[in-house]
């Protein structure tokens, strides 16, 4: 019997106490560019904060805060003091912390870049990503750890470090060169964060993006390098421990869903989580990290219509519960997250859908069906003769009783199945008899009386 459906089973027969949960420390994550915006951060926080999220990660970027960004000389100031930047930087971010706060939400906090030009070894390249300095960046962190480190216990360092577009060079002569880059960087950072009086809270490394190619190092490649293991994982050079409390990684997938498995060992989607567990295990084993890192999967989303390369809204909606699914059944996982709240808007010219759209709302604001179903998500897997559904009541403050209802082949209109009990957390479980083309969904009535009713989700094998 497959082990997912033993977990989910045992849940159902458990009556699910509140000690079920296969991965019971995940926190949910949201990303929105619409934070950053004055005009629009209020009523994206309280909507946010309406989903049940109890997190929302903010990517604070050196060249946006720095003085002079653009020019090659380095301006004369204390870096590592946050007083000698210019205030209009720091603006944004702490109108964002402390509305977030006001609201119960913590906020975590990955500072990247790209950096200032004088930051830069390379101060011929004007994008702020070809060689920063350590010693810089670790002044910079140091200044970010003083204003913000009353208000945030939760950091990582270099937004997808293993990507072009973020962090260069990728590869010298055919080798990677991006890991040993990133791991100046983590090191400088960390120590700036310590400085600042943050030693104890919680830093990740990576940020990793999922697959790599001729110009993207593949993440357990850039795990590897960064940690100084071969390709057997033994250990090389004279690195030492590399002081991390738990690895943040990127696992989205393709249009072929969860389920996707990428042929390329080295990479990590959504589907083969295990690949990343066992890399650290290894590394832990080695002595590279400290052993049982927790994972972080802190950026993801299902890429939607109206991409033309991308799955339909109707798999979006489907897509998501799968995922985050995947994700509570891994007990290393910590957190998940969901990219972002709206589509990007269209680009002129050719490629007119080239950004993300793994929004629940589409460019315009139109809701998608993803929307309703990440406040109520549910998955439902087919086991032949029986159907499993999980699922959570996101926004439940405590145990809960919710519907789930179901539509047959060729009915009109929707059934109650049965009524099932949450635990603590929102979690539910049930089973029910397989039959072909039906479609379930979640229908939980608020404590204030609000009725919220999810998307039609079919049974996936």
């Amino acid at each position: 019997m497959p082990r997912p459906f033993v977990l989910i089973l045992a849940l159902v027969l458990l009556a699910l106490p509140a000690s079920a949960s296969a991965s019971p420390e995940q926190v949910m994550t949201f990303e929105a560019r619409e934070l950053l915006d004055d005009a629009s951060r209020d009523r994206t926080l309280d909507e946010i904060r309406a989903f049940g999220v109890k997190r929302i990660r903010v990517l604070l970027y050196w060249s946006r805060v720095a003085p002079q960004p653009s020019s090659r000389a380095r301006p004369r100031f204390d870096a590592a003091l946050p007083e000698a930047y210019p205030a209009a930087g720091w603006a944004k971010y702490d109108n964002l912390l402390q509305a977030a706060r006001s609201r119960g939400l913590e906020v975590y906090l990955t500072i990247t870049g790209p950096a200032p030009r004088w930051a830069t070894k390379a101060r011929r390249a004007r994008d702020g990503i070809t060689d920063p300095r350590p010693e810089d960046f670790k002044a910079f962190a140091t200044a970010v750890g003083t204003r913000y480190g009353a208000q945030v216990g939760l950091w990582s360092i270099w937004n997808e470090p293993n990507q072009p577009q973020f962090l260069r060079p990728q590869f010298r002569d055919g080798k990677a060169a991006s890991p040993g880059l990133y791991r100046k960087l983590y090191q400088a950072a960390h120590e700036g964060l310590e400085k600042s009086g943050n030693a104890n809270d919680t830093i990740l490394l990576g940020e990793t993006s999922p697959r790599g190619n001729q110009r993207v190092v593949a993440p357990l490649a850039f795990l590897r390098g960064t940690l100084c293991l071969s390709a057997s994982y033994r250990k090389r050079g004279s690195c030492g421990v590399l002081d991390t409390d738990g690895y943040a990684h990127h696992p989205y997938t393709t249009s072929a869903g969860p389920s996707f498995r990428p042929p390329n060992r080295d990479d990590v989607t959504i589907g083969v989580l295990s690949r990343l567990t066992q890399a650290l295990d290894r590394a832990g084993r080695a002595g590279a990290v400290r052993s049982g890192l927790g994972i972080y999967l802190t950026e993801f989303g299902i890429q939607s219509f109206p991409d033309p390369s991308a799955v339909s809204l109707t798999q979006q909606a489907e897509y998501l519960p799968i995922s985050e699914h995947l994700a509570f059944l891994n007990r290393r996982v910590r957190a998940f997250s969901q990219y972002l709240m709206s589509d990007d808007d269209p680009r002129a010219g050719g490629e007119r859908y080239g950004g993300f759209e793994s929004g629940l709302r589409r460019s315009d604001g139109r809701i998608k069906p993803a929307y309703a179903g990440f406040r109520t998500p549910l998955a439902v897997t087919d086991y032949g003769p029986s159907d499993v559904g999980w699922g959570l009541v996101r926004p439940a403050q405590g145990q809960t009783s919710v519907d789930i209802e179901y539509r047959n082949r060729g009915a009109r209109s929707f059934r109650k199945l049965q009524t099932v009990m949450t635990n603590a957390a929102g979690v539910f479980a049930f089973r029910s008899g397989s039959s072909s083309g039906r479609r379930y969904r979640v229908r939980w009535t608020a404590p204030g009386g609000e009725v919220f009713v999810g998307p039609p989700i079919r049974s996936y094998d």
